[in-house]
């Protein structure tokens, strides 16, 4: 049974990440990332869909320490991928992953502090047995084998096509057809105007709108900048400018939501201009306030153009049923399609789907107490990165990687084995794990870690905070028990 210093769950934006912290910053100890596919880049890698793109600007979704150099800020997935792999490549973490290694369970041995993994390798699922001292889940938050879909009445009576983003087939035709996008989402407003080049007509169906933001797909700040001074000092201001205007802007809407709903609505009317605006207002204007959900961001307005050139269109109301030809919504209009896209949500899982046990007990998620976002309270030597609701997911992400390298440094040190999150006062339950409303966490909360009210059991949704939490503060936390070899 190979055994290694730390293994890594997931090769990933976080995964990646983990392994290129690890050759900076715990040079000479042994680690190995487990993939489930047979490639690398997650998400970056599984969605096909048209137009897929960031929803992040790239000066944040990047990484700290590999300056983003391509012209667009709001990249395109192609693109992503290719900076994952060759970020991996530059810093020989592709050679650490392992391919078609599925993590079903991991055991925590206090009597040998460490953790034993259950592996499924290959295609055939060939059982797998791997040990490490340090287990790190890198693993996303979401299924990657299906996609939510609500169930549809008389979805089977529908004669066109029907496809779920998250399986975009290779060969989906909506050259010239009539096309509904079902959702109302990141996905689906990266779909409409992508689809809305060739398609017909596209009509996206939602139940209830989104806030939208328009912005340049390209930072100008950024373009300046590059040609004054060196790539990495120019990458670093553009970071912190992006950071800092998310800060205060997710602040701004928990502060005072109504002054960003008129800042949000006034975008909207700029994009859409005066005319569309009068007739689409409803369609922008939703029941919850800004950052209660994630913002929808349109690079260069692209969504407002597709329905300023009349290849788009904007219905909201419930979807009755499938028909024939198309839909049948709940006001009584009917819909005809050739084509429905089902950009319905995710399917979120807790743990990337990993079961976990401490000396034989099964830990439940849903009764784990957080430690700084990224450890639970009893689990020893284990943390599992879930990056930022309310901004980019790389910005917590290289934080949980360069604190857990930080707590591996700092256990070599002083002869440690074993640190462990202590809270024998803990009250699970006090707070959920996330102050979304999005649908697709409100389903899955009730299976997700809880929150506690005060650091550092707090959850949080603040880089500046995390940034003292995880990189700066002293590591001799009351709250961490360390403990030496027998």
């Amino acid at each position: 049974m190979e055994h290694f210093d730390l293994l890594v769950v997931g090769a990933g934006l976080s995964g990646i990440g983990a392994g290129c912290h690890m050759r900076q910053r715990c040079p000479g100890r042994t680690f190995a990332i487990l993939e489930s596919r047979d490639r690398s880049g997650g998400t970056w890698d599984l969605f096909r869909y048209p137009g897929v793109r960031s929803d992040s600007d790239m000066y944040t979704l990047g990484y700290a320490f590999r300056p983003w150099r391509q012209r667009k800020a709001i990249a395109e997935g192609a693109a992503i991928l290719q900076y994952l792999r060759d970020t991996a490549q530059e810093h020989g973490v592709d050679r650490a992953i392992r391919y078609e290694h599925k993590v079903r369970r991991a055991s925590w041995s206090s009597e040998h502090t460490r953790w034993t993994l259950q592996i499924e390798r290959g295609p055939g699922a060939e059982p797998l047995q791997m040990s490490c001292n340090f287990l790190f889940l890198c693993a996303g938050y979401y299924r990657y084998d299906a996609g939510f879909t609500p169930r549809f009445e008389g979805i089977e009576r529908f004669g066109g096509r029907i496809v779920h983003p998250q399986l975009w087939p290779e060969r989906v035709d909506w050259k010239g057809k009539r096309v509904i996008v079902i959702g109302s989402g990141a996905t689906a407003m990266t779909l409409v105007p992508a689809l809305a080049q060739d398609a017909e007509h596209v009509t996206m169906v939602q139940r209830s709108p989104t806030w939208v933001v328009a912005r340049p797909s390209e930072d100008p700040l950024a373009r300046w900048l590059r040609g004054l001074l060196p790539q990495r000092l120019a990458h670093a201001i553009v970071r912190w400018k992006q950071v800092l205007l998310s800060v205060y802007f997710f602040n701004l809407c928990r502060r005072d939501p109504e002054r960003a709903r008129k800042l949000l609505l006034a975008g909207v009317q700029a994009g859409l201009g005066k005319a569309a605006h009068a007739r689409l207002a409803p369609h922008f204007l939703p029941r919850y306030n800004p950052w209660e959900q994630r913002l929808c961001l349109l690079p260069d307005g692209d969504l407002f153009r597709a329905i300023q050139a009349g290849r788009a269109s904007i219905l909201t109301d419930e979807i009755e049923s499938f028909t024939e030809t198309g839909l049948l919504l709940r006001a009584g209009g009917k819909i005809a399609a050739d084509l429905v896209v089902t950009a319905t949500g995710l399917e979120l899982q807790v743990f990337g789907g990993v079961a976990l046990d401490v000396d034989g007990q099964h830990i439940d998620p849903a009764a784990a107490l957080t430690y700084k976002g990224l450890m639970f309270n009893g689990v020893p030597n284990f943390a599992s990165c879930f990056g930022y609701a309310a901004a980019s997911w790389t910005l917590k992400a290289d934080l949980a990687c360069i604190h857990v390298c930080r707590l591996l440094n700092h256990m070599q040190r002083h002869g440690f084995v074993r640190c462990t999150p202590r809270n024998p006062e803990a009250a699970p339950g006090a707070a959920p794990w996330i102050d979304f409303s999005s649908g697709y966490f409100q389903r899955a909360l009730a299976r997700f870690p809880k929150q506690g009210l005060h650091a550092p059991w707090r959850f949080n949704q603040n880089y500046l905070r995390d940034l003292l939490l995880l990189r700066f503060a002293t590591l001799d936390d009351p709250a961490m028990e360390f403990r030496a070899a027998a």
